[in-house]
């Protein structure tokens, strides 16, 4: 009986000082991306996740088109295009597709990596 309550007592003891470390440990709500979890915020909070999350697919369509493009062009010239309008003009993409407000191309004709990068 005295070793089942010895158990018990390392058990809690273990139980107690690892619940405290957590705590330490754990960032605090402004520290990470995470929203307020407030009620009242709610739906704004839930709004602007929507509007990141559509900010978010759109670049990733656009993105990839344009990646598309360029192998073709790749694969059938045996370089990269020089500027991505030289894709508009031989046919490889009608039009280059529209960025979100505040974004633009970031082209490397030597590598041919395309990255969507904020204007400034």
């Amino acid at each position: 009986m005295k070793v089942v309550q010895l158990i018990l007592i390392v058990v809690a003891i273990f139980l107690i000082t690892g619940c405290g470390k957590e705590r330490e440990n754990r960032p605090s709500s402004a520290a990470t991306n995470q929203a307020t979890q407030n009620p009242l915020t709610a739906p704004a909070d839930y709004l602007g996740a929507v509007g990141q999350a559509k900010i978010h697919a759109e670049k990733v369509l656009d993105i990839t088109s344009v990646r598309q493009a360029i192998q073709m062009f790749y694969a059938s010239e045996g370089r990269y295009p020089s500027t991505l309008e030289e894709l508009v003009s031989s046919g490889y993409i009608h039009t280059l597709p529209q960025l979100p407000g505040g974004y633009r191309w970031d082209y490397n004709p030597r590598t041919g990596e395309i990255r969507v990068v904020r204007s400034q």
